[in-house]
């Protein structure tokens, strides 16, 4: 069923996306005056096909759903059969326009595809969204949170402005992590406002707040990747943790651990968040820890808690969070648990296991913008995304990140089919993160794409001169194998992510 669902949201997210990309060319050569001989959506044997009595252009769905074109008349096609354009037509061809004409036609599929994110993002903002909380959970020690002086806890409120002028107020976990993200990459120092102590509500006030100093500049290019809160020291906190099954012969059976336990520390030190736990754990292989829990009092609300993990961080069902817990009075207990030695099948090396899955629920905010605030906060998105995918690529190129952040169409119908379980607004936002990185790649200079075909119009409209067919011809061929290359890396990196490589 998962897979069926990846393959449906897959299709139709490539599917939204070309036919918007392709209606930006379209829609402009046809004001521009140039005759479209045909609008395709997919590539080989047509399914479907119609003509508009109107315009003459041929309308196809065709067999493979990976992508577009719109074929518009021109002469240089037809230069073996010179007689074979009307005579009324060739006003109407693309090669006639003027190169201010022809760069607008060719840029409007991916300003298209800016407009389409600017839209769902603007929808998203303005019809609300639930989000975990800046809540931060305790660092790790000698990391950056950790340095900075986080414990564990804090509900971070505002981080300070790029620009140096004041301070910007975080609304979520998501929120934060792209503020920090836009810091990290910039190298600079920034300074988070947080209320102290644990409020296990984001909405609570009545805690003093602090300012924490960040210090940003030593993290490399490499450094940015899905992991990059981790790195630093944060993940979210301030919720409760919750036994949600134990494994027969496991150490966590063995020490008397239950269904429905909740965590509240180990050895001393507060838990909040799954990752921190299951990393404590893991460093103390064979080594006896001590869990301080709750037994008993009220069941949680099932439909909060988040997807459940074992020590290995893999996803199972919400479903069995239902624990033996009962509406008693809750017992406060200690119990003593050694972690199993297992090696990890990704690092190769010794870590520790007790046999628990973990279900964590954490306190979120309802984020929602004014009508007007969407749309100012959708454009300044898509433009901030758009310029971070535009500088990492650039540090791709040069060495200074890694090859392994490109994401190929497996990757995509893993996360389509992820956000389309998660709900509308997490669909659209996929829809919108997307169609900004198919706007981004295609305004890059390589020819066969369209900023290739923008550079050739741009050294024509300084030159005065059009870029001869010899040499557009030689960098298609590069062009083509620049593409072939970046496809056969990010299929790579698909395959090495689904088989832990």
């Amino acid at each position: 069923m998962n897979l069926l669902t990846e393959l449906v949201a897959f299709v139709v997210a490539i599917g939204v996306l070309v036919v918007v990309h392709e209606y930006g060319h379209y829609s402009v050569a046809r004001l521009c005056g140039v005759k479209v001989l045909r609008f395709s959506i997919g590539f080989g044997r047509p399914l479907l096909q119609w003509v508009s009595k109107k315009s003459g252009t041929e309308w196809t769905i065709s067999a493979l759903p990976l992508g577009g074109y719109v074929k518009m008349l021109d002469e240089r096609e037809f230069a073996d059969r010179p007689n074979s354009i009307s005579p009324d037509d060739l006003p109407h061809a693309f090669n006639r326009q003027s190169v201010g004409k022809r760069i607008a036609i060719v840029a409007a599929g991916p300003i298209a595809n800016f407009i389409l994110a600017i839209v769902l993002l603007a929808v998203v903002y303005a019809s609300g969204v639930s989000e975990p909380a800046a809540v931060v959970a305790a660092p790790p020690a000698q990391s950056v949170a950790a340095q900075a002086g986080f414990q564990g806890g804090e509900t971070v409120l505002a981080v300070s402005a790029a620009n140096g002028n004041g301070m910007e107020p975080v609304r979520s976990w998501a929120d934060l992590r792209w503020k920090l993200l836009s810091a990290a990459f910039d190298h600079r120092h920034v300074v988070l406002s947080a209320r102290d102590g644990h409020t296990g509500n984001a909405g609570n006030a009545g805690s003093a707040s602090s300012d924490y100093s960040l210090d940003l500049s030593h993290l490399q290019s490499k450094d940015l990747d899905d992991d990059f809160m981790s790195r630093i020291g944060f993940e979210p906190g301030g919720g409760t943790l919750r036994i949600a099954g134990v494994e027969a012969g496991s150490a966590a059976q063995q020490a008397g651990l239950q269904k429905g336990d909740r965590l509240s520390a180990i050895d001393g030190h507060p838990v909040d968040s799954a990752s921190s736990f299951i990393t404590y754990v893991k460093a103390h292989a064979g080594k006896p820890v001590q869990l301080q829990i709750l037994r008993g009092g009220p069941l949680p609300d099932a439909g909060k808690d988040s997807a459940l993990a074992d020590e290995q961080g893999d996803a199972q069902s919400a479903a069995s969070s239902t624990g033996t817990a009962t509406a008693s009075t809750p017992q406060t207990l200690t119990i003593t648990v050694t972690p199993a030695i297992q090696r990890d099948e990704e690092t190769g090396q010794q870590v520790g296991r007790i046999g628990a899955a973990l279900s964590a629920q954490g306190p979120s905010v309802e984020v929602r913008y004014g009508p007007l605030e969407s749309a100012r906060m959708g454009a300044n998105r898509t433009w901030d995304i758009g310029v971070y995918s535009l500088r990492m690529f650039g540090r791709m190129l040069t060495g200074e990140a890694s090859l392994k952040n490109l994401s190929g169409p497996v990757t995509i119908a893993d996360y389509a089919g992820k956000s389309a379980r998660l709900g509308p607004s997490a669909f659209l936002s996929f829809l919108a993160l997307v169609s900004i990185s198919l706007g981004v790649l295609n305004l890059l200079p390589i020819p066969v794409l369209d900023g290739g075909h923008l550079l050739y119009y741009a050294v024509e409209a300084v030159t005065g001169k059009t870029v001869s067919d010899r040499w557009q011809m030689v960098l298609q061929r590069a062009g083509l194998a620049c593409i072939v290359a970046l496809s056969a890396i990010a299929l790579f990196n698909d395959l090495a992510r689904l088989i832990h490589f």
